[in-house]
């Protein structure tokens, strides 16, 4: 505590009450005296709580439905993941699987001393700036959807594209990620997310990012959004498939990899295309907004080894300006998933004192 009073310039008194009602409401936590040879008497070490608040969240994609706890620490303490077809189904039974996935996570944090902080909820589509509403989720089905309605009620809500989160996660959690980048992020569809200056560019209606509706060739098949030749039509998980002479199954990633690992040419061509449409996609963003680096999330991170040549070269044919890194995410899949649970994390450790409040 004295050292907290040296570093932040308040009183050692004052630092005292401060901890002690931070302890109280479980975001902190004492660890015992400090090292000895020390002069004085000892002190105890503070850390963040791996008890108390947890933020939770959740995904809904197309055909799988996750949830996750993490605690303050960063460390996912419980996950839940059910592989189901959402496409098509109406709002009220796919969130109703989804509350009770997201009971079964709050459950196990709290055999582990945990309370939920809030739910964040990554979907595939287009968000209202309340944060609650899906406008439109082409994948899905869904139209002018309030998830709030549908959703556990007593823990506060964010809904946000499943893009986004996985972008935040990157700059969370990734290495060395950069302050200025675009992060893509696919399975049915693709989706995109722009950080500039490690803040994420929503746009004026919070819809900013819709990579997968560009159009990449204006005559090319109709899409679900009702436009023709988008992006999605062309390097989508069920594109790629079609392309390929492939039937889609549970894990359509790890069939695509399969085959290509062993040479398979129809799908190695199919996934050289799909680099070539999101080479294509991508040269009006790079050069709208000049980012650091392209960085590739979700499903795409699986099949970057295929993707990657033909989309880093189309990239360098098309900008004006020299070619824009394009990277990895480590996260992978994960990353939407993480990127909500920490949200609400971040969110507990940008204002302790509203937590506080509800503990």
């Amino acid at each position: 505590r004295a050292a907290v009073a040296s570093r932040i310039g308040l009183t050692r008194a004052a630092v005292s009450t401060l901890v002690d009602e931070l302890i109280r409401s479980g975001l902190l936590e004492e660890l015992g005296p400090e090292r000895p040879g020390r002069v004085g008497r000892p002190g105890s070490a503070l850390a963040v709580s791996g008890r108390g608040p947890a933020g939770i969240g959740a995904e809904v994609g197309v055909d799988h439905l996750a949830v996750c706890a993490v605690d303050l620490r960063g460390r996912v303490r419980s996950r839940a993941v059910r592989h189901v077809p959402n496409r098509d189904r109406s709002p009220g039974p796919v969130l109703g699987e989804l509350t009770e996935l997201t009971e079964r996570v709050v459950a196990e944090a709290e055999g582990e001393g945990l309370w939920p902080a809030g739910l964040a909820v990554a979907v595939p589509g287009l968000v209202a700036r309340d944060a609650r509403t899906v406008v439109r989720a082409p994948n899905l089905g869904w139209l002018d959807t309030d998830l709030g309605d549908l959703l556990p009620a007593g823990l506060p809500l964010t809904v946000a594209n499943e893009a986004n989160f996985g972008a935040l996660a990157e700059l969370w959690l990734g290495e060395d990620t950069p302050r200025d980048f675009l992060h893509v992020s696919a399975e049915i569809g693709i989706g995109a997310a722009v950080v500039v200056d490690g803040r994420l560019l929503h746009g004026n209606r919070g819809f900013a990012g819709e990579l997968g509706h560009v159009p990449v060739r204006p005559d090319g098949p109709e899409c679900a959004c009702g436009g023709r030749g988008c992006l999605e039509q062309y390097a989508g998980e069920e594109a790629v498939l079609r392309a390929a002479g492939l039937e889609p199954g549970e894990d359509r990633v790890g069939l695509l990899a399969g085959r290509a690992e062993q040479g398979d040419t129809n799908v190695r061509r199919a996934l050289e295309d799909a680099g070539t449409a999101l080479g294509i996609a991508l040269t009006g963003a790079v050069n709208l907004l000049d980012p650091e680096s392209v960085v590739l999330g979700g499903a795409l991170s699986g099949l970057a080894p295929w993707l990657l040549p033909s989309l880093r070269s189309e990239l360098a044919r098309r900008t004006a300006g020299p070619a824009c890194p394009v990277s990895v995410s480590p996260l992978g899949p994960e990353g939407p998933l993480l990127g909500a649970a920490h949200s609400v994390v971040r969110g507990v450790l940008d204002d302790p004192a509203a937590v506080a409040e509800r503990a």
